[in-house]
């Protein structure tokens, strides 16, 4: 049940997967709106171009319940200014393992110092999901292999795409 809590659900999603899928699922049923946002990041050498990648999301959300209280936006900056912009106070965070933990922990202090208004709020993903990053489904697609059951078919079919198989 939404208690009217503005969230924002920052990443780069090169490409979403399902643990993201999984994650934004039940954020939708916590918060009473929840902005994907993109990142435009000139650091990172992404796979996918940003419209692409936001492209992926709109489609991965269609069969989404609530999915109506979901928006797809493009961010660069700090992610305390996008969460004031989308009039959020709230940041979703997904921890697959411990390994994750330290960097978001790191992470979440800082923007408490840079913000008091938003919080981090950490979610886990399903279990079956737990071991599944961007990376590792972009270097099993490379290769061939099947990514059917990591990401949603338009993600897998623009993998296919990109890798040329």
């Amino acid at each position: 049940m939404s208690n009217g809590t503005v969230a924002i659900y920052p990443g780069s999603f090169d490409p979403i997967t399902n643990g993201h899928i999984d994650i934004l699922e039940r954020a939708i049923r916590i918060f009473s709106k929840v902005f994907v946002t993109v990142a435009r990041n000139p650091a990172k050498r992404p796979l996918f171009t940003v419209e692409e990648r936001m492209h992926m999301i709109r489609e991965s959300i269609q069969g989404i319940r609530n999915g109506d209280k979901i928006e797809v936006i493009a961010f660069d900056g700090l992610i305390v200014e996008c969460a004031r912009e989308c009039g959020a106070t709230a940041i979703i965070r997904g921890l697959r393992a411990v390994s994750d933990f330290e960097y978001e922990l790191q992470m979440a202090l800082m923007n408490r110092r840079l913000s008091q208004d938003v919080t981090t709020v950490f979610m886990m993903p399903h279990e079956n999901y737990s071991y599944l990053n961007s990376t590792i489904v972009k270097e099993v697609a490379s290769f061939g292999g099947d990514v059917s059951a990591f990401v949603p078919p338009v993600v897998e079919a623009a993998l296919k795409s990109k890798f040329h198989r």
